[in-house]
């Protein structure tokens, strides 16, 4: 991973801040103790627990280091930042499909927070890279894999 910028919300840092938190004072203790517990049972190099506990050790201590990084590099969004008048970063949109009448609310954030399932899409994803600095009442096209989508951006709000 490079020194590149990560924009986060308010909510996104706290996210990110809690599960560092989370791995650096209960997962690590956790796994140290399912190494130990391990080491117990004998043998090392044939024991499954071990290499189980390990494999997990270097996961976390992997995400930990992630973590940190993207946390040196974050640069937050603060709510007085987001503009009302055009889509940016920390805006929540709302999308209408033009060929099928639906509409759809989006929160745009940076690539870190980027949740489709809770409908938060990054600044990078097709949508987020084609409403981003758009006014509300804009038509957009959106290229994606089925081909093209037309959206009108309906409202905009923090």
């Amino acid at each position: 991973m490079s020194d590149k910028e990560i924009i986060l919300t308010q909510d996104g840092l706290k996210k990110l801040e809690d599960e560092l938190e989370n791995l650096k004072s209960v997962k690590r203790r956790e796994v140290a103790e399912r190494i130990k517990i391990a080491i117990g049972y004998g043998d090392i190099s044939e024991n499954s627990e071990y290499e189980d506990a390990k494999n997990e050790q270097a996961f976390i201590e992997g995400r930990i280091i992630t973590l940190e990084k993207m946390l040196r590099n974050a640069r937050i969004i603060n709510s007085d930042e987001i503009d009302t008048d055009t889509v940016s970063i920390g805006s929540t949109v709302t999308v209408e499909d033009l060929e099928f009448g639906d509409t759809m609310e989006y929160a745009i954030v940076g690539t870190a927070e980027a949740d489709p399932l809770q409908n938060k899409i990054s600044n990078e994803s097709p949508v987020g890279k084609a409403i981003l600095g758009k006014k509300r009442g804009t038509v957009v096209d959106v290229s994606v894999p089925a081909g093209i989508i037309q959206y009108k951006i309906v409202d905009i709000k923090k």
